[in-house]
């Protein structure tokens, strides 16, 4: 290691120290907006432009509550932000001339400290931080509009001057045309997707406890099955050369593998989920399962919610498993019309938050951290490490690490809080079981692990499902199983295999090799596929033999 990388290394390790004092302080003071802005701060220095996004408008919304008196939160962001009255001069806030050159926080006459006009101020260095966070994440809509936010209340505002100019230069690098709106602007970007240092909730799945736990859940769906350690080939983030190698690198995961013999069209799985969602406003699905209703009537086993009528089970057990391990969270609670008939563009990304909102459901009202919800607990995220995503600010540093999680500030910050607001759920004091983190964690699980159904009407995702055990067995683009999802998800033996079609059926011992997208699409499109869902080019065998034959046989 040398001198540049010692020094990067304790700068993290200081700001990750910093970042651990400062939420020990916020879960102390969980209605204090400075901390917020100082832990946003943190978070900006360490490379988490979104977490530090999240900070930002966490502390955007208190000051509105310490300017409103009508406001829930009014008396305790007011205090909270009271204890600081006796500071000549905030240094958090004093950032882009946004002081305008005082030396002292405003004050009412008799000296007192103007508590609402210090919170207008700190609401400037919300979007100061909010504006350039979400501009470095790829939202450039969302940041551009924060950013004249700020500017309606500060129009001289140099930091904010500034990132205007850079949001509309990064406009039209990205678009290749020149600025003409922000309605116009992408809000789409790419953040960090890891286990974040201080997250205590992931298990060590490879242990033996993790696996004595699986494998006891897995022998009730999966008699013919086990849960072992697998090598898979790591995911590629380009096109490579090494497509013809024999030897490429691998990782270890968790596999299902076939115990015994199991013969062509025979049922390997059969798994439920209530990690489901419905992204139809009037759709004739179960609440809990997301199957077809059966129809309606005097002898119909569907059964209505007795406290929110307009939900409905399609049977006796769908109904009982729902009152035990979510719906009284949400029962009632005005969420059901959230992320429901959206456009065709944000179908995908709509079922994502809906599966977001039932696991948050469920760990509300089994009182309990999101990470921990058992369906969701061992699934693996496709994470990259830490350290390679880290960004090297040293001047022989190369160029920036590519990050692999799909970002927005409507998916990843503000639905989600609203969500937990529609639900009663105090946001702040429950910050240690619902930070951004914690979100976008959880949709690094379901992005690649979750399954979709369309809509036979207009061929658009409108059901989606997290099968825990059924994501457990790999992809790969020459399956030996086929699946099917109405309410439960059967895995199946295949008959014939999609290479050669060679003889289907699979050997004790052999792994049970599943697809989670369309294997009969060319392998182009499966890859970027991949690159979209898992983080990187699918390596299977057969990717890697027609890439290398289509390289072979193309013109040079």
């Amino acid at each position: 290691m040398d001198e540049s990388e010692e020094e990067l290394d304790s700068r993290i390790e200081s700001l990750l120290r910093q970042r651990h004092s400062l939420t020990n302080d916020l879960l102390a003071h969980p209605y204090d907006l400075v901390l917020y802005i100082q832990r946003a701060l943190v978070y900006a220095d360490l490379a988490y432009p979104d977490l530090a996004a999240g900070d930002a408008y966490r502390a955007l919304l208190l000051t509105d509550e310490v300017r409103d008196e009508s406001f829930e939160y009014h008396k305790q962001a007011f205090e909270a932000l009271t204890t600081y009255a006796d500071d000549p001069l905030l240094r958090v806030l004093d950032h882009g001339s946004l002081l305008g050159g005082q030396s002292r926080l405003p004050t009412l006459d008799g000296g007192v400290k103007d508590i609402p006009a210090i919170a207008s101020l700190a609401s400037i260095r919300c979007y100061q931080i909010l504006s350039l966070s979400l501009l470095l994440c790829g939202c450039l809509k969302s940041a551009s509009k924060f950013c004249d936010r700020g500017l309606a209340l500060l129009p001289h505002n140099q930091e904010l001057l500034n990132t205007r100019g850079y949001i509309q230069t990064v406009a039209e690098r990205r678009t290749r045309k020149p600025f003409s709106g922000v309605n116009d602007l992408p809000d789409w970007g790419m953040v960090r997707r890891e286990v974040y240092p201080w997250n205590s909730y992931e298990p060590d799945r490879f242990s033996e406890e993790s696996l004595d736990i699986l494998n006891s859940e897995l022998a009730n769906i999966a008699p013919k099955c086990t849960i072992q350690v697998s090598e898979l080939p790591v995911l590629l983030g380009c096109p490579s050369r090494t497509d013809g190698y024999d030897i490429i690198p691998t990782c270890r995961q968790l596999g299902l593998f076939a115990k015994e013999d199991i013969a062509p069209g025979e049922v390997v799985l059969v798994e439920y989920s209530l990690v489901t969602a419905n992204n139809r406003l009037k759709e004739s699905v179960c609440d809990a399962c997301s199957g077809e209703l059966p129809p309606l009537g005097s002898e119909s086993p569907a059964v209505n919610c007795p406290d929110c009528y307009d939900t409905v089970f399609c049977g006796q057990y769908c109904f009982e498993q729902a009152q035990k391990l979510y719906h009284p969270a949400v029962c009632d609670k005005d969420v059901d019309s959230i992320a429901k008939d959206p456009d065709a563009k944000e179908a995908d990304d709509a079922l994502h938050l809906l599966l977001l909102a039932r696991v948050l459901a469920m760990a509300a009202h089994q009182e309990i951290n999101p990470l921990d919800v058992n369906q969701i607990k061992y699934i693996w995220g496709d994470f990259v490490s830490s350290q390679t995503n880290e960004i090297d600010l040293s001047p022989n540093a190369g160029p920036p690490p590519d990050w692999t999680l799909p970002f927005s500030f409507t998916y990843n910050i503000e639905a989600p809080l609203h969500i937990l607001e529609k639900m009663d759920i105090d946001i702040y004091a429950t910050l240690a079981d619902y930070d951004v983190w914690v979100f976008n964690t959880l949709y690094s699980k379901f992005r690649g692990t979750a399954s979709a159904r369309k809509s036979p009407r207009d061929l658009r995702p409108d059901v989606a499902a997290v099968h825990s055990f059924w994501c457990l067995a790999n992809h790969d683009c020459d399956p030996n199983v086929t699946w099917e999802w109405g309410g439960r998800m059967v895995l199946k033996a295949r008959e014939k295999r999609i290479v050669n079609d060679a003889p289907g059926g699979i050997k004790a011992g052999d792994e049970i090799l599943n697809h989670y997208c369309d294997v009969n699409l060319p392998v182009q499109q499966r890859r970027e596929w991949a690159h979209g869902s898992l983080g990187g080019w699918c390596m299977c065998r057969r990717c890697r033999l027609e890439a290398s034959d289509s390289q072979n046989t193309s013109p040079e």
